[in-house]
């Protein structure tokens, strides 16, 4: 199934356009991305982040994680997913990653 329009963003890499989304996820926030148009294999890229506690903590942030994806970082996570072997034209299960410190690493299980 598709990224929805309504929820996603478009980035336009080397001439290719991928559509992706950041959301909430079983105590994390997942990234997930596609080529735009087609009907291939995903990015699911996990991270940590407190993000949805800032509410609750208010205004004792300094020690949360306040973690947010920019298209820039979208680049960079599509950009080093398709080092890693993602074939966006594929078909198949999502290929899935956790962000670390700016770099994503290969996850062998998904969560």
């Amino acid at each position: 199934m598709a990224l929805p329009k309504k929820k996603s963003r478009i980035i336009n890499i080397d001439n290719t356009q991928y559509r992706w989304l950041v959301g909430p996820n079983d105590g994390y926030n997942a990234f997930v991305a596609e080529k735009e148009n087609v009907k291939g294999q995903k990015i699911e890229v996990y991270f940590d982040t407190d993000i949805n506690d800032y509410w609750v903590e208010f205004p004792n942030v300094e020690g949360l994680n306040l973690k947010i994806v920019k298209p820039k970082d979208a680049e960079l996570i599509i950009r080093q997913a398709l080092e890693d072997g993602w074939t966006p034209e594929k078909k198949g299960s999502p290929i899935v990653f956790d962000l670390k410190n700016d770099k994503i690493i290969k996850r062998e299980k998904s969560r």
